[in-house]
């Protein structure tokens, strides 16, 4: 899980919008025009770009079922 003070500081790298946690595996960018999503693997996230582009059209509810 990640700690509080690195949430605080997290942004989406794209937008510069803050982040929020979700299901402790993904970093959701809280900008509607944006919406890339972010992994987060073996606890680290993974904030490049490419990698929240290819979850920007995967809905919050969906983001659970996926292995990642």
């Amino acid at each position: 899980m990640l700690s509080e003070e690195l949430l605080a500081i997290l942004a989406c790298p794209a937008c510069k919008t803050a982040v929020i946690l979700k299901q402790d595996r993904w970093l959701i960018c809280q900008n509607p025009s944006c919406g890339r999503k972010y992994p987060i693997k073996d606890g680290i996230p993974v904030m490049l770009i490419e990698e929240g582009d290819k979850y920007v059209n995967v809905s919050e509810e969906d983001l659970a079922a996926l292995d990642v």
